[in-house]
């Protein structure tokens, strides 16, 4: 096999969790020994003690994923959502092992790794597509800032003592004023992550819609919502308030609010490309990540016998 049709994986890897280290050593081995090109960033192979090694190419960080089949991640929730950040808008899916807790993102746990990766050499997995948001911040008219999500984008008080005043906008019409703690925006994808926590809906993931879910809202009305995949949400730091805020995409790039800053959210163009290994229904993950109690339950077999 050429270098041009050598088939070529990013990993991505914890960098401070010591499983990850000893995990990310073997998965090398094993895709190398496949004949694959492993390649990791600079700063992460330093990390995870694979700097020296002879089976991995060190990634250009700018364009760390391109010309990548794969981006298989090794870590939690967070670090997956930093192999989306490097996997998005090149074409490679991505494919997340759980070394973390809940692992919402991950579609195998550690104890499957050796499964996992023969999975990957053999190509034995499906790949769909979750939608993003795209995220945009202006300040007397002008364009400040710009980012996307594939979880949520979360407006939140910048400071403990003050609430923020938020206007909240859906598709060009105000719907209200809140005094809350904040306002998470996101994706279903994301309903199982901080809306979840924050009182939103468990939305399955084939379904197209946006959420809004207030934080702490001081307010009659203040419900968690869901909009459809092409509404227009926005959200206004209410001018001449006291309180100021902060911006959070995914949790990972925030920036500052002042007073009168506008958020603006809708659906992006560019998905994120999900690697799965089976075709077991959401219901099932649900079930798993939150170790719902399902004793007793016989399915079918109930409807039979009481037939």
């Amino acid at each position: 096999m050429s270098a041009a049709e050598r088939r070529r994986i990013l990993l991505v890897a914890h960098p401070r969790r010591k499983e990850a280290h000893d995990l990310a050593a073997g998965v090398v081995e094993r895709l190398h020994h496949a004949g694959m090109e492993v390649v990791v960033l600079q700063d992460e192979a330093a990390a995870v003690d694979l700097a020296g090694s002879p089976n991995v190419t060190l990634a250009d960080p700018e364009r760390a994923a391109e010309g990548c089949e794969l981006v298989c991640v090794l870590g939690g929730d967070g670090t997956i959502l930093r192999g989306a950040e490097l996997a998005r808008g090149t074409g490679a899916p991505l494919l997340g092992v759980n070394l973390g807790h809940v692992g919402f993102l991950a579609e195998s746990e550690r104890e499957d790794l050796d499964a996992t990766v023969e999975r990957i050499v053999s190509r034995d997995y499906a790949v769909e597509e979750r939608m993003t948001l795209e995220v945009t911040v202006r300040h007397d008219g002008d364009l400040v800032y710009s980012s996307w999500a594939l979880n949520e984008a979360t407006v939140e008080k910048a400071s403990r003592e003050r609430m923020i005043e938020l206007t909240v906008e859906i598709d060009g019409r105000p719907l209200s004023t809140w005094g809350c703690d904040g306002v998470v925006m996101a994706t279903p994808t994301g309903s199982t992550a901080y809306a979840f926590s924050a009182g939103g809906p468990v939305v399955w993931p084939d379904v197209e819609a946006m959420l809004l879910v207030p934080i702490s809202a001081h307010a009659l009305f203040s419900r968690p919502m869901v909009v459809g995949p092409n509404s227009h949400l926005a959200l206004e730091v209410v001018p001449g308030t006291q309180g100021t805020g902060v911006l959070w995409c995914d949790g990972r790039r925030a920036v500052e609010l002042p007073p009168g800053a506008r958020i603006e959210v809708v659906r992006s163009s560019t998905p994120v490309r999900l690697a799965r290994l089976t075709s077991s229904p959401f219901t099932d993950r649900l079930v798993a990540k939150f170790a719902l109690s399902i004793h007793g339950w016989r399915g079918a077999a109930r409807a039979t016998a009481g037939s």
